[in-house]
């Protein structure tokens, strides 16, 4: 929606069938047929993205998509190797850090008296827990949302008009424009 009206339609068409690449390879289930049609399709897409933006633009990084198909050939799926949860769990034991000098020291420890004031309300199931914080990375809910697929909305043209008209009328950018169209108008 963003770039709707921003950039011309062929860049457009490029970013979104880029978005449309990503949201195929990070699915829960791929169709080993679909993933020649996804290799043809990234490399047709980065030609197109090297005809539209600088050279500077493409880097390795921006290269290594093309090897994305491969690597789920061979190791399977993106969503089992994703490694968000463990990125979130490194920055929750981090926090536990309190002395700059032992850190793992001050990690541990922390560590193990949340593990035991988790022990103790387990074993006390009528307690309820003041002031514990509850960790993402045990937690139910997060696992239970882990398991479940992704449902896409699909939005009406009426309401992707509206969107598309309340960003161009609430964006800095675009107030200039709006100015000088009032002009001409009210002549």
């Amino acid at each position: 929606m963003a770039i709707r009206g921003i950039l011309p339609k062929n860049v457009r068409l490029t970013i979104t069938r880029l978005c449309s690449f990503f949201n195929s390879t990070c699915s829960k289930e791929i169709d080993s047929q679909k993933l020649d049609e996804l290799e043809e399709e990234i490399i047709v897409i980065l030609f197109q993205l090297e005809m539209f933006f600088p050279p500077s633009f493409i880097d390795i990084m921006v290269h290594l998509v093309v090897h994305l198909v491969r690597e789920i050939r061979s190791c399977g799926p993106v969503y089992i190797r994703w490694m968000y949860l463990v990125e979130l769990y490194m920055k929750i034991l981090k926090g536990y850090v309190k002395n700059q000098f032992c850190s793992e020291a001050s990690i541990i420890e922390r560590y193990i008296s949340e593990e035991s004031i988790e022990f103790c309300f387990e074993y006390l199931s009528k307690a309820k827990s003041i002031g514990v914080l509850e960790k993402c990375w045990h937690s139910p809910r997060l696992m239970s949302k882990s398991s479940k697929g992704v449902h896409v909305i699909s939005k009406s043209r009426e309401q992707i008009l509206q969107a598309h008209l309340y960003i161009l009328n609430n964006t800095n950018e675009v107030l200039p424009y709006l100015d000088t169209h009032k002009d001409i108008v009210k002549y």
